[in-house]
C-alpha cells in the first residue's frame, strides 16, 4: 500500500500533490476553532473572578486607610486638649519659678541678702522643680547664659539648633525682650536628647517668662509625650487599632501590614520594628524602596517563605496615610488569589490539551507526508547543484518521477555532461596551446639569449678583473654582471616551467633536508636581519619525493618569506602530521602580506608583486607539488604576515 501510494504521487503533477497534501490540512483549523473558544472562554473567567479579588484587595486597603484615618482624627482632638492642658500647667510652674526668683530679688532690695547669695538661693530653688519625667526649670540671659540648668550650667546656648536647624534659643530671647510685664511665652520644638538615650526626636514644649532685673529668662519645659497623664491610654488605643489591623486575613496566608517612608514596619504580624527598606525579592528587585518611593499603586513580585522550595508571586495593593507618613500595604499570593479562577482554567487547559494532542499528531504525520513527498526530491536537486558548483560535474540528478521535478533534474543532468565536456576540452586545449607556446618561447630564448648573455657575461668578467674598484667605470661593469646573470636565471625559469621533468621518488627524511636548506637559505642576502626558527616534528615519517626538486620547493619559499621581510622579521619553518596523514611544511613570516586580490592570481605564470621578480617561482613550485600529488596553499593578511603550507602524502602511488 505504501509503495503503491507513493507510485500514485510520483506521477502526478506539482499542484495535484499540493491539493492532495494540503486538502487534509484545511480540516485542522476546525479543531483549532475549538482551542480558541476554550482560550477566550478561560480568559473571560479568569478575567472576572481576578477582577473581583482585586477588588477586594482595593477595598481592603482602602477600610484601613479609614481605620487609621478614624483613629487619627479621635486622637487629634485628644491630643489638642491635652496641649492645653499642658500649657496652662507649664505657665503655672513658670509664675510660680518667676514668684521665687522675685522673692529672693526682695531680699536683695530690702538689704537682707546681697545679689549673689540671692541668684544662688532661687538657682538651688529652681532645680528642685520637677516636670514630668525629664522635664526641669532653667534660667538664662538674653545673651544665652544659662544661669540655671541640672547639667550645662555656665554654658551659652545663644547657637544651639533645634532637629529643624532653627535657632531656637535666639528666638526665645528675641520674643523675651519683646515681651510684657507679666506675659508668659511659649515654644515648641523638635528635641533629641542622646543623653537620655533618644533615638528619634520629640517634640518639647517650654513656657518662659523674663524677668528683667536680673536678665533672667526663667523657663520651664518637657516633653509632651511626659506631660499626657492618659499617655498610657492612647498606647493601649494605638495597640488595639494595630491588633485590629493585623487580624484581617487576606486569602488563606495574605495580611495587612504598614510601614513608614525609610521602610520600617510599624504594623506586621512578625516584623514588626524592624527595617526592610533594602529587602530585595527572589529576582533581586527592592520592592519595598520602589514602594516606599511611589506611595501609592500595585506591586506584583516573586516571594519564598522560609520553608517553601520554591518562590510563589505575591501581589500587593498599597496606599499613603498622609498624616502619619505611612504606606498602608495589603498583600495575597496569587495562587490563592487566583484559585478559583485556576480551577476553571484547570479543566479547559486538560480537554484542550488532549485535543491539541490529537490534532498535533495528525497534523504531524500530515506534514511529514508532505515533508516526505515534496522535499526529497528537491533537497537532492540542491545536494547535487552543491558539488557540481564545487566542480565535481560528474554528479547526476536521479530521475525516478514524471512530474516538473522530474523534467528538471532531466534537463540539468544533460548541461552538467555538456558543461563537462566543454570544461574537458577546453583545458586542454588551453594546456596544449600554453606549453606549445612556452615551448617554442622557451626554445628560441635559449638558443637566441643564451649565446649572447654567455659573450656579455665572459667581456664583463674579462673587464671587471682587468679594471680597479676605485674606478667610476667599475660600478657599471658591475651592473652589467648582474644583469646579464638575472637574464640568465630568467630564461632558465622559463626552461624549468616548460619542460619540468617527472619527478625521481626516493625516501625522504623531509627534517633532514629543510634543516640543510635552512642553513644554507639563511646565508642569502635576502635574509639578512631575518630570524629562522626550525619547529620539527620529531615522529614526522619519511615520504616518497624528489629530493632536488622539493630542494628547490623550500629554497623558493624560504627566499620569498625573506624578500617580504626587508626590514627584518621573524620566519618560522614548521613540519607536522596532520589528521589525514599528510605531511604539512609551514613558512610563516612577519613581512608586509599579500593582498586578497592578489592571492587568487599568485601562482599564475608571469604574476608577480616584486620590482625585479619574473612570476614563475611560485608556478614551479606549485607545477612541483601536484606532481608528487600533493597541495600547497596561502594564508596571508597585509601589515601581518604570510603563511605558505605545503601538503605531501606520505604515499604518493596511494592516492
Amino acid at each position: 500500500m505504501h509503495r503503491y501510494f507513493f507510485a500514485f504521487m510520483n506521477n502526478l503533477k506539482l499542484r495535484w500533490k499540493m491539493l492532495v497534501l494540503v486538502l487534509p490540512l484545511v480540516t485542522v483549523p476546525i479543531f483549532v476553532v475549538g482551542g480558541v473558544i476554550g482560550y477566550i472562554s478561560t480568559k473571560q473567567a479568569y478575567r472576572g473572578i481576578t477582577q473581583t479579588a482585586r477588588d477586594d484587595l482595593e477595598h481592603m486597603a482602602s477600610f484601613t486607610i479609614d481605620l487609621l484615618n478614624s483613629h487619627y482624627q479621635q486622637f487629634q482632638v485628644y491630643k489638642q486638649d491635652k496641649v492645653r492642658t499642658v500649657h496652662a500647667e507649664l505657665a503655672t510652674l513658670t509664675n510660680l519659678s518667676y514668684s521665687l526668683v522675685e522673692a529672693e530679688n526682695r531680699q536683695y532690695r530690702n538689704g537682707k541678702i546681697d545679689l549673689r547669695t540671692a541668684q544662688a538661693s532661687a538657682r538651688k530653688a529652681l532645680k528642685r522643680v520637677n516636670v514630668g519625667e525629664t522635664g526641669y526649670i532653667y534660667a538664662m540671659t538674653t545673651k544665652g547664659d544659662l544661669k540655671v540648668h541640672i547639667a550645662r550650667e555656665g554654658e551659652n546656648v545663644f547657637n544651639e539648633k533645634d532637629e529643624n536647624g532653627r535657632y531656637f534659643i535666639r528666638v526665645m530671647c528675641e520674643n523675651a525682650l519683646k515681651s510684657k510685664p507679666g506675659e508668659v511665652l511659649f515654644i515648641v520644638y523638635p528635641w533629641r536628647n542622646a543623653v537620655l538615650g533618644d533615638t528619634h526626636p520629640r517634640q518639647k514644649v517650654v513656657a518662659y517668662r523674663y524677668f528683667r532685673e536680673w536678665d533672667w529668662i526663667i523657663a520651664a519645659g518637657g516633653y509632651l509625650e511626659e506631660t499626657y497623664d492618659d499617655l498610657a491610654f492612647e498606647r493601649r488605643s494605638f495597640e488595639e487599632l494595630k491588633e485590629k489591623i493585623k487580624s484581617k486575613k487576606v486569602g488563606e496566608t495574605g495580611y495587612i501590614y504598614c510601614m513608614d517612608e525609610k521602610g520600617n514596619f510599624t504594623v506586621h504580624p512578625d516584623e514588626e520594628g524592624k527595617n526592610f527598606f533594602n529587602a530585595v525579592d527572589f529576582n533581586g528587585h527592592k520592592f519595598i524602596k520602589e514602594m516606599c518611593e511611589k506611595k501609592r499603586g500595585w506591586i506584583r513580585y516573586p516571594w519564598r517563605n522560609v520553608g517553601e522550595s520554591h518562590p510563589r508571586m505575591k501581589i500587593v495593593r498599597y496606599d499613603y496615610f498622609k498624616p502619619w507618613g505611612w504606606i498602608v500595604a495589603v498583600g495575597s499570593y496569587e495562587d490563592e488569589f487566583y484559585q478559583e479562577a485556576n480551577k476553571i482554567r484547570g479543566r479547559i487547559v486538560g480537554s484542550m490539551t488532549l485535543l491539541t494532542i490529537i490534532v498535533g499528531i495528525v497534523g504531524t504525520l500530515l506534514v511529514f507526508l508532505a515533508a516526505k513527498v515534496l522535499t526529497d526530491p528537491i533537497n537532492h536537486m540542491n545536494e547535487v547543484i552543491r558539488k557540481v558548483k564545487k566542480g565535481r560535474l560528474d554528479e547526476q540528478m536521479e530521475v525516478d518521477t514524471g512530474d516538473e521535478l522530474g523534467e528538471l533534474a532531466a534537463a540539468f543532468n544533460r548541461m552538467t555532461a555538456i558543461i563537462k565536456q566543454n570544461k574537458e576540452m577546453e583545458a586542454s586545449l588551453a594546456q596544449q596551446g600554453k606549453m606549445a607556446s612556452l615551448g617554442v618561447l622557451s626554445s628560441g630564448v635559449a638558443h637566441e639569449i643564451n649565446n649572447p648573455l654567455g659573450v656579455i657575461l665572459g667581456y664583463a668578467s674579462y673587464i671587471e678583473g682587468k679594471t680597479s674598484e676605485d674606478d667610476p667605470n667599475y660600478k657599471y661593469i658591475h651592473e652589467i654582471k648582474r644583469e646579464s646573470k638575472r637574464c640568465k636565471k630568467i630564461v632558465q625559469d622559463l626552461l624549468s616551467y616548460a619542460r619540468t621533468p617527472k619527478p625521481a621518488l626516493e625516501l625522504l627524511d623531509i627534517n633532514d633536508l629543510l634543516s640543510q636548506i635552512v642553513d644554507f637559505a639563511a646565508n642569502h642576502t635576502d635574509m639578512h636581519n631575518v630570524t629562522v626558527v626550525k619547529e620539527f616534528a620529531p615522529d614526522l615519517p619519511l615520504i616518497m619525493a624528489d629530493g632536488d626538486q622539493m630542494r628547490q620547493v623550500a629554497i623558493n619559499l624560504i627566499l620569498n618569506a625573506g624578500a617580504a621581510m626587508d626590514g627584518g622579521g621573524e620566519l618560522v619553518v614548521r613540519t607536522f602530521l596532520d589528521d589525514q596523514q599528510f605531511v604539512n611544511i609551514a613558512f610563516r613570516d612577519t613581512g608586509a602580506g599579500i593582498r586578497q586580490e592578489d592571492i587568487e592570481k599568485i601562482f599564475e605564470p608571469f604574476f608577480t608583486t616584486k620590482t625585479k621578480g619574473t612570476g614563475l617561482g611560485l608556478a614551479i613550485t606549485r607545477q612541483i607539488i601536484e606532481m608528487h600529488h600533493g597541495k600547497i596553499a596561502i594564508d596571508s593578511e597585509v601589515g601581518k604576515g604570510t603563511t605558505v603550507t605545503v601538503k605531501l602524502p606520505q604515499d604518493r602511488d596511494a592516492l
